[in-house]
């Protein structure tokens, strides 16, 4: 564990995973298929944990592959934007193409549309992980969505395995989307054996339960994957999160907003919390810090222009007595 510990400290991030262009309606409330007007930004699960860092004092680099187009370029410019690492991308002409979400700021009956026809993030090689400088990081960062499909798993898989040489903890976002993924019964088994081969898992009640077989058993899955040694953090929604390390389970609450969308919220979470234990903060802090960004997220049009600085979530938190009972 203090590995672990002592790799985030750096302060420094290689993150696998996916970038993408996310269009939402504007103004806030108006339903996408009703809109004239959308805004864009950044997006893709992968890319908005680099940006979150960045917004927070932390540095990440992005490990993928872009689409050699106008939509490709303009996600490599808004990372820039960021203040993120693109020094790893890889540019990929042909019929590949950079994830599109499409969605709205209202939460009821919210609506997202994914476009991931020949996804261009896929495409990520053993060459292409190979060239990482794994030495000049502090921890290696990847969302599960690497795994759906070759040849980004396997690269994945061998990024892991560079990580373990370059003595750098694995960080694990089970981020399941269902709709990336050939089979139910392949998720599970391919997410496992991720979970299995990292040091911090973060992931939601049902990625557990899922990756257990069933919702009743995903908080025994990720007992016993802190019974290996690892962290494990296991979200509830709005019953907080149950922290597991070093034999201890920390409850802790959320801070409560009027949401206008759902998504962001996690890959807000793990910068926040990242970027926290970074800082030298006991643990449990680091993890309301984490929910503190996925709230801020939640509320606020799009996701990587919604994670917030360190002030903004220093003002967030001074302006709340706490976050709820657990």
């Amino acid at each position: 564990m203090s590995a672990l510990i002592d790799g985030i400290r750096k302060g420094n991030f290689a993150v696998f995973g996916r970038a993408g262009m996310d269009m939402f309606a504007d103004p806030e409330g108006t339903r996408a298929e009703e809109a004239e007007t959308f805004r864009a930004d950044l997006g893709g699960s992968s890319a908005n944990i680099c940006a979150g860092l960045c917004k927070l004092g932390m540095q990440s680099a992005l490990v993928t592959s872009v689409s050699d187009d106008n939509v490709g370029r303009f996600c490599t410019n808004r990372l820039r934007h960021y203040g993120v690492d693109t020094q790893y991308l890889k540019v990929l002409g042909g019929e590949y193409r950079i994830s599109l979400a499409v969605y709205e700021s209202c939460i009821e009956d919210f609506q997202l549309t994914i476009y991931r026809n020949n996804a261009v993030d896929f495409q990520v090689t053993d060459e292409d992980v190979d060239r990482v400088d794994y030495a000049s990081f502090g921890a290696l960062i990847t969302a599960g969505t690497v795994f759906a499909a070759e040849p980004s798993r396997s690269s994945t898989f061998r990024a892991f395995d560079n990580a373990r040489k370059a003595n750098l903890p694995v960080i694990f976002d089970i981020d399941y989307r269902p709709y990336s993924w050939p089979s139910a019964e392949e998720a599970s088994e391919v997410l496992t054996r991720a979970g299995e081969q990292s040091d911090l898992i973060v992931g939601n009640d049902e990625e557990f339960g899922f990756m257990a077989g069933g919702l009743d058993k995903g908080l025994d899955k990720a007992r016993e994957l802190a019974a290996k040694g690892k962290m494990v953090i296991y979200k509830m929604g709005q019953e907080g999160a149950l922290t597991l390390a070093d034999g201890e389970e920390i409850r802790t609450g959320i801070y409560p907003v009027t949401a206008i969308k759902p998504n962001g919220a996690g890959d807000s979470f793990m910068a926040g919390l990242l970027a926290a234990i970074a800082e030298g903060r006991p643990l449990k802090e680091a993890v309301l810090r984490g929910s503190a960004c996925a709230s801020i997220v939640v509320s606020q049009p799009g996701c990587a222009p919604a994670m917030p600085t360190t002030p903004e979530l220093d003002a967030f938190l001074a302006e709340r007595s706490g976050p709820t009972d657990v």
